[in-house]
């Protein structure tokens, strides 16, 4: 073990580590810092994590994008908010963040796609996320022009306190109805070429399908309310707060 520690302090060494470090750590990364074997970085993670919990600390250590972050508590959100202005997804655009969160919930895509689904031209707003490093390319897709293809990128994932896309939350927590939620499972069933199962309270699968297809004049409205519960969704997922560099701080005037 690193200089002097001994195996009692592991667990302080590892929060001293990740408490400096402003991006997510990696098991192996601190592991070679500590002169200990990943598995025992992991244990001590695990238990930190756990700790900070149940003692309802102000920040908690999660894992995102497969690596460690200590991050403020999201019951002190709304606190903090009114406090700082946080990273970047305060200074996100509301159109901005309507086309990361269809882009999450329906990659890859095409950038036509993302405008089907908002009725508008997105062109700036991918351009700008791109550029922030939310987006990235992903392929090309098979249609005539071979259209470029857009996905997350991991730094989508540590920025929304994100293990992976699986943790994305529920869609249908935020439909308005069951039309709109069976739209939803239709279009993402399409997009992924997998069919998402439909929570038991619901209509069964081949009631929800007809639910859509009866709601098919309404499509506009229903990728209205589609593109809204995505948002929705993202929004509340960006309740956590990352460690602030208050000499990078920019405030409202």
């Amino acid at each position: 073990m690193f200089g002097n520690l001994e195996e009692k302090d592991l667990e302080g060494a590892v929060e001293a580590l990740l408490f400096v470090s402003s991006d997510p750590v990696s098991t192996l990364t601190m592991a070679d810092a500590l002169e200990v074997e990943p598995a025992q970085v992991e244990a001590a993670c695990v238990e930190i994590a756990a700790r900070l919990s149940e003692d309802r600390a102000g920040v908690r250590l999660q894992e995102v994008a497969g690596a460690w972050q200590l991050r403020t508590a999201p019951e002190y959100h709304e606190l903090l908010e009114s406090y700082v202005l946080s990273w970047d997804t305060r200074r996100l655009s509301a159109a901005a963040l309507e086309v990361l969160a269809i882009v999450a919930y329906t990659q890859p895509v095409t950038r036509q796609a993302v405008a089907n689904v908002r009725g508008v031209n997105s062109d700036s707003s991918i351009n700008s996320l791109l550029e922030k490093g939310l987006l990235r390319e992903a392929g090309t897709s098979e249609a005539p022009g071979n259209p470029a293809l857009y996905g997350t990128s991991k730094k989508f994932l540590e920025k929304f306190g994100l293990r992976s896309l699986r943790d994305l939350p529920d869609l249908g927590e935020f439909a308005p109805d069951d039309a709109t939620r069976a739209f939803i499972r239709e279009r993402l069933s399409a997009t992924r070429g997998q069919v998402a199962p439909a929570p038991e309270e619901e209509p069964a699968a081949a009631e929800g399908a007809d639910v859509a297809a009866d709601a098919s004049e309404a499509q506009p409205t229903l990728d209205a309310l589609m593109g809204q519960a995505m948002k929705d969704a993202l929004a509340q997922q960006a309740g956590v707060v990352e460690k602030i560099d208050f000499d990078d701080l920019e405030f409202e005037e």
